[in-house]
């Protein structure tokens, strides 16, 4: 038999961390039905839609509803708690038999609902974090961090290149230089080609049939590359909620553009809209010159190498991208990416202030 019928738990969730969760769960495990109001400033970076996304994925259980509310908090101001009101009311319109907070205003606010006020660890003693805190240093913060919430903050950085330009080499040495720094960073993920793998299974097809066929036999097809750049983003996706606040991916689907130039021609309306889905931060583009060719069965046009690397190049500057070209011997490479990505990372990021409490 729950506690009480109906609770509510109100924040702001910017961002969501250990502690809110902690809040929920509770909250949940004495009521009946649990509904958690997500208030959000329109000034704010993180988007209110994309934080009631967030909770209900890790509160399958609960009720989850958004309300934008861009008032300046004062607790001692009755005017301002009238104004407050009407929004959580506009929100959460029926009975509300217990109110969970870990706040002091708390006590007010199970008054003005009319219902019992419980406080839930106010000295952040189970998990010592807010989101304060975590606007302030992600990085201190990112085990406090459900895997939504993480792969919307992890900056996310694409090695591409023409073929045989040593993308796949330099992405994996990338990736295992974060991760030797220990810490949050030993879970630096790398995201490899799916293209590749496509690539491996459509020649072995064709060799099930015609067992002398090479690469250059294989037709790629228009169709193929959203399938690619679909489940190049779902890898992708994959690995920056698992990891650390730095993703290493070998291609993206902003590449598959210009490899879908490279094999069909033209441009296909469908990955470029794959394309702009995901927000990436750094592309590292590998250059072609004293870069020896290497066919492994899996490539050809090795005259073509300039003209891809130019294409990259091209696109990378008319789309905005911020990017880097690698050239030189791999250890040069190696060098210039990580401080390319260091001051990416250096460079933190910038939450927009929540609106200012009044005292």
């Amino acid at each position: 038999m729950s506690e009480y019928g109906h609770g509510l738990v109100l924040g702001k969730f910017y961002p969501p961390h250990a502690g809110h969760h902690h809040l929920v769960r509770t909250a949940r495990d004495r009521c009946a039905a649990l509904t958690v109001l997500v208030c959000a400033s329109s000034t704010e970076s993180l988007p209110l839609a994309e934080r009631v996304a967030w909770m209900r994925e890790v509160h399958p259980d609960v009720r989850v509803v958004g309300a934008v509310d861009d008032i300046p908090m004062d607790v001692n101001d009755p005017a301002v708690w009238d104004a407050h009101m009407a929004v959580f009311r506009g929100a959460v319109p029926g009975r509300v038999d217990a109110v969970f907070t870990s706040e002091a205003y708390g006590t007010e606010l199970g008054r003005r609902f009319g219902a019992e006020s419980v406080c839930v660890d106010p000295g952040r003693t189970v998990f010592p974090v807010s989101g304060t805190a975590v606007r302030e240093d992600p990085v201190a913060c990112w085990d406090f961090l459900e895997p939504p919430v993480r792969a919307a903050l992890t900056r996310r950085v694409v090695v591409l290149g023409a073929e045989s330009t040593g993308t796949t080499t330099l992405a994996r040495a990338l990736a295992a230089h974060y991760r030797a720094r220990g810490g949050v960073w030993a879970r630096t993920g790398y995201v490899p080609e799916y293209g590749r793998e496509f690539s491996e299974r459509k020649l072995a097809a064709l060799r099930a049939r015609e067992p002398r066929a090479r690469w250059e036999d294989v037709e790629l097809t228009t169709d193929d590359f959203p399938l690619i750049a679909r489940r190049q983003d779902e890898a992708e996706e994959n690995e920056a909620r698992a990891g650390s606040p730095v993703l290493v991916c070998d291609t993206d689907a902003f590449a598959t553009t210009v490899w879908h130039e490279r094999y069909v021609g033209g441009r296909n309306p469908l990955v470029e809209e794959i394309a702009g889905r995901t927000r990436r931060h750094l592309w590292l583009l590998t250059g072609d010159e004293g870069v020896p060719f290497e066919d492994d069965g899996l490539r050809d046009g090795e005259e073509l190498r300039p003209w891809m690397t130019a294409r990259f190049r091209a696109e990378l500057t008319r789309t905005g991208r911020e990017f880097v070209e690698l050239d030189g011997p791999h250890d040069k490479r190696l060098d210039t990416a990580v401080a390319a990505v260091d001051a990416l990372l250096d460079r933190g990021w910038h939450f927009a202030p929540p609106p200012p409490e009044r005292r």
